[in-house]
């Protein structure tokens, strides 16, 4: 593996609710359904008082993906998109996100009536192998540009190894 290769970081699969209480409840179920992973609560950092959020409210769910589990579910959700994602779903730095809108197009999942609907975003972090020389806590350094996962090798990244066919 070169050192210029472009790999999977992470997949982010997050729920947003808005409120806590028995929909948080069923968002979780549906997560660990879909992913076979322990969810995550997900917190307010700020306050909006026109929606009637408080600071370290909980508003929702996540579920952190890497590997080869990472890459065997992009590859369920990509099915669902029928492998097209638009072209705004790619970020300057080469990350990928998009929606699904019901749970139940995964493969064996079944609508519950108890559960009801829920959607989800998928986020794709894409990056290279020493990446993570800003992350770390010691020596940590700049990523040079030139090392950066730039849109267009994003986007050539998930043409090639993920057939996907992006829209514009």
């Amino acid at each position: 593996m070169s050192m210029r290769d472009i790999q999977i970081g992470k997949i982010v699969v997050n729920i947003g609710v808005g409120e806590a209480g028995e929909r948080l409840v069923k968002a979780f179920k549906v997560l660990e359904m879909v992913t076979s992973q322990k969810p995550v609560q997900t917190i307010s950092k700020t306050v909006n008082r026109d929606l009637g959020i408080r600071r370290g409210m909980p508003l929702g769910c996540k579920v952190t993906l890497r590997g080869n589990i990472a890459t065997s579910f992009l590859e369920r959700a990509l099915a669902i998109r029928e492998y097209r994602v638009h072209e705004y779903s790619f970020d300057k730095e080469g990350n990928m996100s998009f929606g699904i809108t019901d749970y139940t197009d995964f493969d064996g999942m079944k609508y519950d009536p108890e559960i009801g609907i829920f959607g989800m975003d998928v986020c794709v972090v894409l990056g290279r192998p020493g990446g993570r020389i800003n992350q770390r806590s010691l020596l940590k350094r700049k990523v040079s540009k030139s090392h950066r996962v730039q849109r267009n090798e994003a986007i050539r990244f998930m043409e090639d190894n993920f057939k996907v066919r992006v829209i514009e």
